[in-house]
Formats: C-alpha cells, sequence, structure tokens
C-alpha cells in the first residue's frame, strides 16, 4: 500500500512538472521579443520612407547624399561667391583694345602721343593689312565725250593732274586726284561740275604695312573715337576701333 501510494505522488508530481513545464514554455516564447535583426547598410532612396516620398523630394536631398540639418552635407558644392565679397576684382578687369590702321610711322607717333597725354600706355605693333588712301575724285569717260577730249578740257581749265586709268568698274575713267582732305576733295568735285562734268568719288585703299596701337581700358574708362587721335582739322579719318588680337596673331 505505501509503494503504491508512493507511485501515485510520483506521477503527480510528474504531472505538475511537466504542466508546469509546458506553461512556461509557451509563455517564454509568447512574452520574448524577437532577436534583433543583423544591421546592414542601406542608401537613404533604400528606406521605405523615401520610397513613399513625392518625386519632388529628390531634387531637395539628392540620393544617398545626406547631411545634418545645420549644414550641408559632404557631398554638397560650395556657393559661388557673390559679386559683393571681392568688390575690387571686377574693378581691376581691364579691356585690350586696338585703334588704327594708321598709314605710315608718322600717323601711328601721333596718335600713340595724344593717348598718352590722356592718360593711356600705348603700345605700338605693324600688321599686314589694308588701310585707306584717300578720297578718290574721278570722271567717266562717255561716249560722246572722249578722253582726249575730256583730258583737254580739264587742262585749259588748270586741272593739269588729270589723268586716264583704270576705273572702279574696269573702265576707263579720268582721275582728279587723290585727297585725305575733305575740303580739297569738295573743291575738286565742284570744280569739275562748274565745266559740265559729273564725277564720281570712291575710297581708294591699299595694302601692306599698316600700324595699330593697343591700349588697355578699364572698365570705368570711356570708349575712344577715333576723331579724337585725327592729327588735322578737316582730315578724313578712317580709324577702326576694336578688340585687340589673341596673343602669338596680328
Amino acid at each position: 500500500m505505501t509503494t503504491i501510494k508512493a507511485v501515485v505522488a510520483c506521477l503527480a508530481l510528474a504531472n505538475a512538472g511537466y504542466f508546469l513545464w509546458t506553461r512556461g514554455v509557451g509563455s517564454s516564447e509568447s512574452g520574448a521579443s524577437p532577436a534583433p535583426a543583423e544591421a546592414t547598410l542601406k542608401l537613404a532612396s533604400e528606406s521605405p520612407a523615401a520610397l513613399r516620398a513625392p518625386a519632388e523630394g529628390a531634387a531637395q536631398a539628392p540620393a544617398g547624399i545626406t547631411g545634418s540639418a545645420g549644414g550641408a552635407g559632404e557631398g554638397s558644392a560650395p556657393a559661388p561667391p557673390s559679386s559683393g565679397d571681392s568688390p575690387g576684382l571686377l574693378s581691376d578687369v581691364k579691356r585690350c583694345i586696338s585703334v588704327g590702321p594708321f598709314r605710315d610711322v608718322a600717323e601711328a607717333a601721333h596718335a600713340a602721343s595724344t593717348l598718352r597725354g590722356g592718360g593711356y600706355d600705348p603700345r605700338q605693333r605693324v600688321a599686314e593689312g589694308e588701310v585707306w588712301a584717300g578720297v578718290w575724285v574721278y570722271l567717266p569717260v562717255t561716249p560722246s565725250r572722249g578722253v582726249d577730249q575730256t583730258l583737254a578740257k580739264l587742262k585749259a581749265a588748270g586741272i593739269e593732274d588729270a589723268l586716264e586709268m583704270p576705273g572702279p568698274n574696269e573702265g576707263t575713267v579720268i582721275s582728279l586726284g587723290l585727297y585725305s582732305d575733305a575740303k580739297r576733295a569738295q573743291a575738286r568735285v565742284a570744280q569739275a561740275q562748274s565745266l559740265g562734268f559729273n564725277p564720281g568719288i570712291a575710297d581708294r585703299k591699299r595694302t601692306g604695312d599698316v600700324y595699330w596701337i593697343d591700349i588697355d581700358l578699364k572698365p570705368t574708362d570711356s570708349v575712344l573715337k577715333p576723331a579724337d587721335l585725327q592729327e588735322e582739322p578737316g582730315r578724313i579719318v578712317r580709324l577702326e576701333v576694336k578688340a585687340c588680337p589673341a596673343a602669338g596673331t596680328s
């Protein structure tokens, strides 16, 4: 009898222990927090919030580049300096201009002297090109009046320097002179008109060595006018003002 009681007691204890053990495992499984997942590196664009963000959000923060709220990220470009950062830089910028072409050294030297007196530092250079030679006054030869008859009439009126030569349109004309002075050219035109002729005028140029003057202008300097370099009052000026040639060219 005692043996039976002992066996029953052992079975009861075993059942109670099994019951307590099963309850403990179940509660531990239901109440325990899951083990943390292994940490992995992800780009900002791979996060769920980034995938749900509107398209315009990408323009505000490029994918994969993040920074603190108080400053730019490591990948952000520095802001360009404003014009007020260095006010002296713009005022020191110089422009190089060329004035010319001059027909000879004397004309170029006179212009350089005038510019030097105005506070500039002129630099003279020689280049190949065309230069204005003067205003040409001429008479077209008409079928009603031949060359010999026209020359005889001109010489009788005191125009001794009239010459027959090729004209601007590959025809024969009678030259009445080449003038760099506007008043002298106009006087010769009026003289030919008083004799019943209808003279023509044209600019003449020559090719060869010409002279240019280079000067540096600051932004505050006014643009030069070719007439300011005129050597003689009333003289016809055909000068240009343009940018200096690049280094190594003329």
